[in-house]
């Protein structure tokens, strides 16, 4: 069903411009470019109307749309309008950084495949001039389906580079002398408007004058009807030297009754109006006033997708609040504060908060935020919290110390940590605090680790938010979004203790402070048991727990997927998790998909620590790469990354048979440690390799599988390097041992050739473990498949190898815990870089080139 705007009465057709439209809509893009007036949203209403095979979703741009969750909202809202069936997307928008970001916008275009023949109209976009989504908006326009066209109209052209778009798709331009009427269109324009007769001569003088500028020709047209003698308005027009508009806005402004003239400029103070709004705002039969303008041609436009809704044209909105002001120079804001009210009876809080800002009433602003609800954090929507709360003098919010605090930890989770850290720190250092407050203050300081190379520096914080609670049991917390009741402070203490552990490398301290804040009644709240059951699989990732790793991850994203927070920053852990099991695994490219995953979402509120370890995962996904597309995280990496980035590079070196040595000798195991030993024996110094063992504090009967797995093996090659065959054997068996369990194959990979060799020299009886490890040690690292002109990623691999199964899109998305609009995008990718249409033809393709082993083909239909 297509759902085009209604066309003002006093409209005339342009088919000769709608055609241009026609003949775009096989491309991606389409563009309108003129002033302000010029006709180009009536334009469109007309071309939308006259394909009614096309669903076409209208966005009219706002100031408001520069917020990428308002924008990412109104996006999906759009859509589903129309197609209400359709999979809704659930990657999350990268508001940290004021931009839908790659994520949501790969969902999104996924979601318009299933959409049909579908047009997306963008209007004045030229409002989100500067803005950072202006340019997703234009990123968006090359992930587009074949299905899906997108129309951007604007004022002013805004340099997105639409030369591209030029050359590849023959890109449809309607610009200002396209738009500009005739005088066989004006004098149309004119005489219905009018309602009276307009001799030639007139219609001539007037085009000449505008131009054939639509909005002049409207106004002339009004001036005409509220003028005795037409003659001497075209006369006026043709000799004033003011801009047409300002002379013909005052003609018609100042022809209007009174009342209606008052009513007008009150109602203008808001975007958008309805019957009961209007009528509040004005003191008059709402509907009855609306219908008269729209009847009067008076600039009334009806808004796309709200039935009942209307908006003023702008440049008539300018010339109402212009009179306004001067006129009555307080009232703007009194009627600002009206519509919040209106706004709060309908139901509608938030759309009431921006009023209030907008009127600078502080108080009521911070009344109503802290009064907002849970779902605020649990749908992604922090960054408008602090957002509201920004705009509030900080000398307001300092006096009201609960909006102060919300403030930092809506900064914190949408990814501002730097901010949050500030203001918590300050608020702490003060004795204005009540002892709840500062519970609150030292536990979501303690929780800001994520944001913070320096892990140290939020222990203590932790230390004393457990201790304050355990002292004053009693204290009354401020309802802060309902993140502030015991219970979840106690479990975000325990649980940003282990995290910070996590990070300095001190696994064993994160597992014991993590599996404690599992026992917590705050495990319960669904966001923060996904969040934790993520660090812990990290953890025990890392060390080599991988069958429990796996059974955390996945819990964490079944959790996830069934509250409806896959979209959420929450499971960016248990994502980051599994692909760091896939690696253990000796599976790099089962875990490319997730790594993508969590990466984005690990972005989306910029917890930089999070981001450091899958940078170090993605670097463990392809060693062979030069270098990881996009740039590394912000600030220093956490200790437990920098120690793992030196043993790579160790690692790195020694494969190339020029081993360094470590930074510092170190007294106790770590990756560093195995590298600088497998240095030695590639060095062939067995006898330091055999010194070095034996200085090390280590016990392999109490230390996690990996660690285990990794001395083993060079107890063995330390031994065989010595000429004990038997003795290398015994400890080789006992490497395979305590890997086989987990399947644990990574440490016989970073081992290199060596290993391999080792294992099919002294390993004669080979389990299928064995026989895995081999394999798989011997083609890490190697070279990558070529025949194309642009290579698959990762994630694009891991998804080709699917395709021979006869598993469907949804099928995919559920085993990899996506929606099946992510699934679909990157099927798309992978299609276009194969040359081919559909799911039969890349699987002979990906085989011809090697990519899949013809033997595993089960076609599927």
């Amino acid at each position: 069903m297509n759902d085009a705007r209604r066309i003002p009465a006093h409209a005339v057709d342009r088919p000769a411009l709608r055609r241009q439209l026609d003949a775009g809509v096989s491309a991606p893009l389409s563009l309108v470019v003129a002033p302000a007036g010029a006709g180009k949203s009536v334009l469109l209403s007309q071309w939308a109307q006259s394909r009614p095979d096309l669903s076409i979703a209208w966005l009219d741009i706002s100031a408001a749309d520069r917020s990428p969750d308002l924008l990412a909202r109104r996006l999906v809202e759009a859509v589903f309008e129309l197609v209400p069936d359709l999979p809704a997307p659930a990657a999350p928008v990268e508001a940290s950084e004021d931009r839908l970001g790659e994520a949501f916008l790969e969902d999104f275009a996924g979601t318009l495949a299933d959409a049909g023949p579908i047009v997306l109209v963008v209007d004045d976009l030229d409002r989100l001039s500067g803005s950072a989504v202006l340019g997703d908006l234009w990123r968006l326009v090359d992930l587009l389906p074949p299905n899906a066209h997108a129309v951007f109209a604007s004022r002013v052209d805004l340099q997105l580079g639409w030369s591209r778009h030029r050359l590849e798709h023959g890109l449809v331009e309607i610009r200002q002398r396209e738009l500009a009427f005739d005088e066989a269109t004006t004098a149309r324009v004119l005489a219905q408007i009018a309602g009276k007769a307009v001799s030639p001569e007139a219609v001539a003088a007037v085009n000449d004058r505008t131009e054939g500028w639509a909005v002049g020709v409207q106004l002339t047209a009004l001036s005409l009807r509220f003028s005795e003698d037409p003659d001497r308005v075209v006369d006026a027009l043709a000799d004033t030297d003011r801009l047409v508009v300002d002379y013909l806005s005052e003609e018609v402004f100042d022809a209007l009754d009174p009342q209606r003239r008052d009513a007008l400029m009150r109602i203008a103070v808001v975007d958008e109006m309805c019957a009961g709004l209007a009528g509040t705002l004005a003191d008059v039969d709402g509907g009855r006033f609306l219908a008269d303008l729209e009847r009067d041609s008076m600039f009334i436009v009806p808004v796309t997708g709200r039935t009942g809704w209307f908006r003023f044209h702008r440049l008539f909105r300018d010339l109402l609040l212009y009179r306004l002001r001067a006129q009555h120079p307080s009232e703007e804001a009194r009627l600002q504060e009206v519509a919040a009210d209106w706004f709060l009876a309908d139901g509608a809080p938030e759309t009431a908060i921006e009023w209030l800002l907008r009127a600078r009433r502080w108080e009521r602003v911070i009344d109503l935020v802290l009064t907002s609800r849970r779902d605020m954090f649990e749908q992604t929507r922090m960054g408008t919290v602090a957002g509201w709360l920004r705009r509030v003098p900080p000398d307001v919010r300092s006096i009201h110390l609960d909006s102060e605090l919300l403030y930092a930890i809506a900064e914190g989770m949408s990814g501002r940590g730097v901010v949050a850290i500030d203001v918590l720190r300050e608020l702490i250092s003060e004795d204005r605090l009540t002892i709840g407050q500062r519970q609150i203050a030292l536990t979501y300081l303690a929780a800001l680790v994520q944001f913070h190379p320096r892990a140290d520096l939020f222990v203590e914080s932790a230390h004393e938010a457990l201790a304050l609670l355990a002292e004053h049991p009693e204290a009354e917390l401020p309802n802060l979004l309902g993140l502030t009741t015991r219970p979840l402070l106690e479990f975000v203490a325990h649980g940003s203790l282990g995290r910070a552990q996590l990070f300095r490398g001190d696994l064993a301290g994160a597992r014991t402070r993590l599996e404690h804040a599992m026992t917590l009644p705050g495990f319960a709240y669904a966001p923060y048991r996904v969040h934790l059951l993520g660090s812990l699989a990290i953890a025990n990732a890392i060390d080599g727990w991988l069958v429990t790793a796996a059974e955390q991850a996945d819990e964490a994203l079944s959790v996830a997927r069934d509250f409806g927070l896959l979209a959420h920053p929450s499971p960016a852990d248990a994502y980051i998790a599994r692909a760091l099991i896939d690696i253990q695994r000796g599976e790099p490219d089962s875990g490319a998909l997730a790594l993508d995953e969590g990466a984005l979402r690990a972005a989306a509120n910029q917890r930089s620590q999070l981001m450091w370890l899958g940078h170090l995962a993605g670097i463990l996904l392809d060693p062979s790469a030069e270098q990881l597309p996009g740039s590394e995280p912000p600030g220093p990496p956490p200790r437990l990354v920098r120690q793992a980035l030196t043993a790579v590079a160790m690692r790195k070196a020694r494969l190339q048979g020029t081993p360094i040595p470590p930074p510092a000798q170190l007294a106790s195991w770590s990756p560093i440690a195995f590298e600088e030993i497998a240095g030695l024996l590639t060095s062939g110094q067995s006898a330091a390799a055999h010194s070095r063992l034996a200085q090390l504090r280590f016990e392999p009967s109490s230390a996690p599988p990996a660690a285990a797995v990794q001395f083993e093996l060079l107890c063995a090659w330390t031994r065989w390097a010595e000429g004990h065959r038997s003795q290398a054997r015994e400890r080789l068996t006992a490497a395979i041992a305590l890997a086989e369990p987990q399947r644990l194959v990574f440490p016989f990979i970073r081992g290199g050739a060596p290993v391999a060799e080792l294992l099919e020299t002294l390993l004669t009886t080979r389990t299928e473990f064995v026989r895995t490890i081999i394999s798989r040690s011997r083609s890490a690292g190697g070279p990558r498949v070529r025949g194309l002109a642009e290579e698959l990623t990762k994630r694009e691999l891991e998804l080709l190898a699917f395709l021979p199964s006869r598993l469907t899109i949804a099928d995919i998305a559920a085993r990899c815990f996506v929606s099946t609009n992510t699934i679909k995008t990157h099927l798309g990718h992978i299609y276009r870089k194969l040359g081919v249409s559909g799911r039969d033809a890349a699987i002979e393709r990906a085989v011809a080139l090697g990519l899949i082993d013809a033997r595993e083909i089960a076609r599927v239909g």
